[in-house]
């Protein structure tokens, strides 16, 4: 579990964390370099789930190995099927990373969510329904690192 207190955002536990897949940790259905390595130095804290309709059809063979909780859902009702999954979760203890549309709700009920912007893009409704928004995916895991990073950004 990550802990942090976050002045005027509150004190949260993040045991679970969701990525959408293309977009966020993947380009192209390919997982973007460093991902893998970095989600392996967290897993004693926290819990990785991933959940995509996988467009490309690559997510099974690019997630092998890698020690996360994969989920494909369906192409109809993408956002409806994020949401309910976090909630299964629980999302007080959840933090959410996406990009797409079908990101919006999830990063607005978790406890955290991170819209992020690369070559795919962002759309605009996951960024205005995230807490935050990074360049990098690679940047979240930074605040696993240093939790005190999220206390600059998103104190009020």
């Amino acid at each position: 579990m990550v802990s942090i207190r976050i002045p005027g955002f509150g004190h949260q536990d993040i045991r679970h964390v969701v990525f959408d897949y293309n977009g966020t940790i993947a380009r192209d259905g390919i997982l973007i370099k460093g991902v893998k390595e970095q989600m392996e130095k967290f897993t004693d804290q926290v819990k990785f789930h991933v959940i995509t309709a996988d467009t490309f059809g690559f997510v099974k063979k690019e997630l092998c190995d890698v020690d996360c909780t994969l989920t494909i859902i369906p192409e109809k009702g993408q956002a409806v099927n994020k949401l309910e999954y976090i909630r299964q979760l629980g999302p007080e203890q959840t933090l959410c990373v996406g990009n797409g549309a079908n990101d919006r709700m999830m990063l607005e009920q978790a406890c955290i969510g991170i819209a992020v912007l690369q070559e795919e893009g962002l759309a605009i409704s996951s960024l205005m329904a995230a807490d935050l928004v990074i360049r990098d995916i690679l940047e979240v895991f930074g605040f696993f690192q240093t939790p005190e990073r999220l206390i600059a950004t998103l104190r009020t």
